[in-house]
């Protein structure tokens, strides 16, 4: 990898030591951003309504239902027209003045259609004309004003890094500096590219497009591992359709997206058009990161409060059991291990101690087996009952794991299946799990066989790539009925 000093980096670009020094952030997420608009348009529009009612008629709006259902209908109109018309794309968002005409016409035509149903049900009479002109271009002014301002603050959040993609490119040849050139004239800049990598090393850089070639594909993928990245843009010849069908296979253990500049590759994944936070670039996404968007809030609440509630529902087994280890044999209550969590990143599991404690560290780990002489008598129970993981609910209230998710496993383990199994790192794009998929499918306990590791796998895959709320839900419930009490566990 080649190694580059700070001082060859422009001050526009940002440096790798300012990315290891920067949080997440909030990456902006055009499909969030369009509900979020969609939402606040309706909101603005029953302001101006409740307030214009208040001025011409001298009365509450929700005291007078015939005028509160005509700004009702305005909204609904509103919103479907504004869909039709792409006022919430995320182009639209970002340049409000230029798209000023576009949001006069939706106005206008939303009140041009409320004037043709009332003229329709034979109501116009009953409603006070100066009301209606008053309304209509009080809503245009507001839905204005409103994303002018919002407008502002996301370009100065954007330029403080704390709305922005983080973004990394693969190739360094003529498509990535285009590709650059259009990203550096973006405003608000809310992609900011954090690194380029080429594995033609030596006769591409050391820089492309002014900003520093960091390594080749293996750096990218230890890169990403080590800092957050939004989106992975691989940027090859049209021709070099074979090398990405294989660069792709590897990027899809990452927790990113994926996308390709080419339109003729992508025949060969099933894939979606890229996100419009892109603009107009010609791009497809063929990898989708499982948690984007609210999705990541939706999850994140789940965890903390179902994981909170759990924490206090069990709190009398947790001390129970742990009273019972204690008077049984010597040694710590909670057993505690190194596991690769999220994203590969290295974090402490707690179980409760199931087998006798000796004082020795073991530099490898050997699996539970049927009638292991490890094993204590409360260990037997506390296993074969799942008790013995009650204790990571507190890595689910501390954020490195969540309810519901693929199974660490531990660290040696995951070296050796990873050099055995194709896509074995998929499962790590998102925290892994108290439960999950495969456990409550029959895949828990010893994997013994290379066959049972690949099945869990499967079943891991499976879920990471279909996450949904109402999923999680289905496999806590499953778990009820068949987690707890497993054969497969000893």
């Amino acid at each position: 990898m080649n190694k580059i000093s700070e001082s060859g980096l422009k001050d526009k670009h940002i440096t790798v030591k300012e990315i290891s020094h920067q949080g997440n952030g909030y990456p902006l997420s055009s499909r969030v951003l369009s509900r979020i608009f969609s939402v606040l348009d309706v909101f603005w529009l029953l302001v101006a309504g409740i307030v214009t009612h208040y001025i011409v008629i001298g009365s509450n709006l929700f005291m007078n239902e015939k005028y509160l259902y005509a700004v009702v209908l305005a909204a609904v109109f509103l919103h479907f027209i504004g869909r039709y018309a792409r006022i919430y794309s995320f182009s639209t968002l970002l340049a409000p003045l230029t798209n000023l005409p576009n949001l006069a016409i939706v106005c206008l035509t939303t009140f041009m259609l409320l004037l043709a149903v009332g003229f329709s049900l034979k109501v116009s009479d009953d409603y006070s004309r100066i009301w209606m002109y008053s309304f209509g271009l009080s809503c245009f002014m507001v839905i204005v004003s409103y994303r002018l301002v919002a407008f502002f603050i996301i370009n100065y959040l954007a330029e403080r890094g704390v709305c922005t993609r983080k973004i990394v490119v693969l190739g360094g040849g003529k498509q990535t500096e285009q590709l650059l050139r259009q990203l550096d004239r973006e405003k608000p800049s809310v992609n900011k590219v954090v690194g380029i990598f080429d594995d033609r090393i030596g006769r591409v850089g050391p820089t492309v497009g002014g900003y520093p070639l960091l390594g080749n594909l293996e750096a990218l993928i230890r890169f990403v591992r080590k800092h957050h990245v939004d989106d992975i843009i691989v940027a090859l010849p049209w021709n070099a359709d074979e090398r990405q069908l294989e660069i792709v296979s590897r990027l899809r253990e990452l927790p990113a997206h994926v996308h390709l500049v080419s339109d003729l590759v992508g025949f060969r994944f099933p894939h979606r058009p890229s996100p419009n936070h892109f603009g107009g670039l010609p791009m497809i996404e063929v990898v989708n990161s499982p948690l984007s968007g609210f999705k990541i809030v939706i999850k994140a609440l789940e965890d903390r409060i179902l994981g909170g509630l759990a924490l206090l529902l069990f709190s009398p087994i947790l001390i129970l059991v742990a009273l019972a280890i204690r008077l049984e044999s010597k040694g710590p209550v909670l057993f505690k291990q190194k596991r690769y969590g999220y994203n590969n990143q290295i974090f402490e599991i707690y179980k409760f101690r199931s087998m006798y404690h000796n004082g020795e560290i073991s530099k490898k780990t050997v699996q539970a087996s049927k009638h292991d002489p490890r094993i204590t008598r409360v260990g037997k129970f506390i296993r074969r009952t799942s008790l013995d993981e009650l204790p990571q609910l507190f890595n689910v209230v501390n954020g490195t794991m969540s309810l519901v998710g693929p199974r660490p496993h531990a660290i040696d383990h995951n070296e050796e299946y990873s050099a055995l199994i194709d896509g074995y790192f998929a499962r790590h794009k998102v925290k892994p799990g108290i439960t999950g998929w495969a456990q409550v499918k029959g895949y828990r306990g010893e994997t013994d066989t290379l066959e049972k590791m690949e099945a869990r796998v499967n079943y891991d895959t499976y879920y990471v790539e279909n996450w949904s709320l109402f999923f999680d839900l289905q496999i806590l419930v499953m778990t009820v009925f068949v987690g707890f009490v497993n054969k497969n566990a000893y």
